[in-house]
């Protein structure tokens, strides 16, 4: 699963994740649909199974959502392509996020700020639907992992089941060939 770039093909991915970081509204994992359609539809680095491998191996482990940026980044393009894609997407956030949270914190009860932040929340929602409706698509001929998927959404929205437990399931049924 793991490729290699040439030096052309990581300056792109770090271009592309560059400007991704910018479009983040909601997290990392609200980007996963555009960066999916670069590696995977335009540039071919990737399949589409790979991808949504490379997402649910960084989503299993400890550490923050943007994870799997750098694990795609590994599968396109080796150690150089995991450092192009993490460093695409962290300046340019990085240093808005720096610029922009004095100046939130001053003006945080302004109308104005008030409403970009209730504008945000359908916007972010909006994308992480499709993030996930674009992971599902790999396993749409797996009855098998389509139902783990659904039954692991139905707990954790309607139990306080640790996630941890669901990933040990998963990781089980793996083990045992099921998906």
């Amino acid at each position: 699963m793991t490729g290699m770039l040439d030096a052309a093909g990581l300056w792109a991915l770090f271009l592309h994740c560059l400007m991704l970081s910018l479009l983040a509204i909601g997290g990392a994992m609200a980007t996963a649909p555009e960066l999916q359609r670069y590696v995977v539809v335009d540039q071919g680095w990737l399949s589409s199974a790979d991808f949504t491998s490379s997402v649910a191996l960084a989503q299993a482990s400890p550490g923050p959502n943007l994870m799997f940026i750098p694990v795609v980044g590994y599968a396109a393009g080796g150690l150089p392509g995991a450092m192009a894609a993490l460093l695409g997407m962290l300046l340019p956030s990085t240093a808005l996020t720096l610029a922009v949270t004095r100046w939130g914190a001053r003006h945080r009860e302004s109308r104005g700020v008030k409403a970009f932040i209730a504008g945000m929340v359908p916007v972010t929602l909006g994308l992480l639907i499709v993030s996930g409706a674009l992971l599902v698509q790999p396993l749409r001929d797996q009855p098998v992992a389509l139902l783990l998927m659904g039954g692991s959404l139905l707990l954790s929205w309607r139990t306080r089941v640790s996630p941890v437990w669901l990933i040990a399931i998963g990781a089980l049924a793996g083990i045992l060939g099921w998906v």
